[in-house]
């Protein structure tokens, strides 16, 4: 049996896809490699042996600091290292972001496959340092090969997690014949569109609509609004289930949420976070704008009026909603997992 070392930490945007690659992958023995108290812990429990290592970027200005992370960085990949030799690992996997950078180079040192995967429309920094290390990169986006010249590519979207692709049901107290917005700030939350949201929302709810706001658990005023049809959690682990019953979606635009609404056909206006890397989510945005699939808006040039009024546009028009949901679907790639798990088949 193959041994696949998984490198996925931070968000859902790295971790989820790793977990819908996984689950194509239930005849190799796979060992997961992430970071200590982040989401990936409790997103894979027992499900696979579980390695954690300390890892940085280096988003700082101190010199002193900068050489810190560099050499943590160094003992990090001979760490990587000697897992791979200990527990003899074929080849790895991995989704990018900081714990990319000692799986790809420890993979390296070792005679190994690496195959990255990038969900991004603007490759992270990560990804165009070490794609020329990896046997593969497998993209998001049709287009960003022209990122990586001189790199072996292949278009294959981003996984999904499989309860995606069969209905869900919803444990929430929602009427099956009134509209449903679904508010997401990604794994990490919003508390700017948060904000936009509460002041904006009892148009909708007195519309009829319900709203289910997700806030992340930073939003000190997350209870602030109260009404019958407005439901506000900090996290809600069935968001296949959410999707697929919502009308529409207010959302960053991460690539694993974008597809996610692709995958679930679910219309969708969008506001980038502002302080991502090279500005990445506005380039994703644009991908699912150009296709008729969602309106978007950067969030210094969204107000609350704005807000207010284009989505009780949309909900005075279903016609438009439709049209929408079907343009979404035409960007949904369904067997997304089962190409990158082919991939890697293929490579170890």
């Amino acid at each position: 049996m193959a041994r696949l070392l998984i490198a996925a930490s931070g968000t859902g945007g790295h971790v989820f896809p790793a977990v819908g690659v996984a689950e194509k992958l239930s005849d190799y023995e796979i060992q997961w490699l992430g970071t200590p108290n982040r989401l990936e812990q409790s997103l894979i429990g027992d499900r696979y042996p579980f390695h954690s290592i300390s890892v940085e970027g280096f988003q700082t200005r101190s010199p002193i600091k900068k050489l810190q992370i560099l050499l943590g960085l160094v003992g990090s990949v001979f760490e990587v290292k000697k897992l791979i030799e200990r527990e003899n690992i074929d080849g790895v996997f991995t989704t990018g972001g900081y714990i990319a950078s000692p799986a790809i180079l420890a993979a390296k040192l070792s005679g190994i496959p690496a195959i990255l995967h990038e969900s991004n429309y603007i490759p992270g920094k990560v990804t165009k340092l070490l794609s020329r290390f990896c046997h593969t990169v497998a993209l998001g986006f049709e287009g960003t090969e022209k990122y990586l010249p001189n790199t072996s590519t292949i278009w294959v979207s981003t996984p999904v997690r499989s309860q995606f692709y069969t209905p869900q049901p919803l444990d929430l107290n929602i009427p099956d014949n009134v509209p449903l917005i679904a508010v997401i700030g990604g794994s990490q939350g919003a508390v700017s569109v948060n904000q936009l949201v509460r002041q904006s929302v009892l148009s909708w709810l007195e519309m009829g609509a319900y709203v289910v706001h997700l806030t992340g658990k930073n939003d000190p005023d997350a209870d602030s609004f109260q009404h019958p049809q407005y439901i506000s959690l900090p996290f809600y682990d069935n968001m296949a289930g959410l999707l697929q019953r919502a009308d529409l979606a207010v959302s960053r635009a991460g690539a694993g949420t974008l597809t996610e609404l692709a995958i679930t056909q679910t219309p969708a206006i969008l506001i980038p976070y502002p302080f991502a890397a090279e500005d990445h989510q506005s380039f994703n945005a644009q991908v699912f704008v150009k296709a008729g699939a969602a309106y978007c808006y950067q969030q210094k040039e969204l107000t609350d009026e704005k807000l207010t009024n284009l989505v009780v546009d949309l909900l005075k028009n279903p016609d438009k909603l439709k049209e929408m949901s079907q343009k979404s679907s035409e960007l949904a790639v369904m067997d997304s997992a089962e190409q990158l798990a082919k991939l890697i088949r293929e490579s170890l």
